[in-house]
């Protein structure tokens, strides 16, 4: 191997897109989707979990789609 060879692990790589902002409902982060246990367990989880993991999280976005009512709903009060 040479020194300009770069190395490389063969792993799942994460998610995260540094905008780290847990949903107060949802209770995932708005930038990866993943769940605050999944974030720390991240790096001990194997690569199948990590692969159900990526697989599950284009189902979670639609959650943070949801409108909580903005002026309207404050003023309803």
């Amino acid at each position: 191997m040479s020194k300009d060879t770069v190395w490389k692990r063969n792993e799942v790589e994460s998610p995260c897109i540094q905008i780290c902002v847990v949903h107060p409902e949802e209770r995932i982060c708005t930038g990866c989707l993943r769940t605050i246990d999944e974030i720390t367990g991240w790096s001990k989880m194997t690569p199948e979990q990590r692969s159900a993991i990526m697989e599950e999280l284009p189902n979670r976005a639609p959650k943070l789609q949801k409108r909580r009512g903005g002026r309207n709903a404050r003023l309803k009060r």
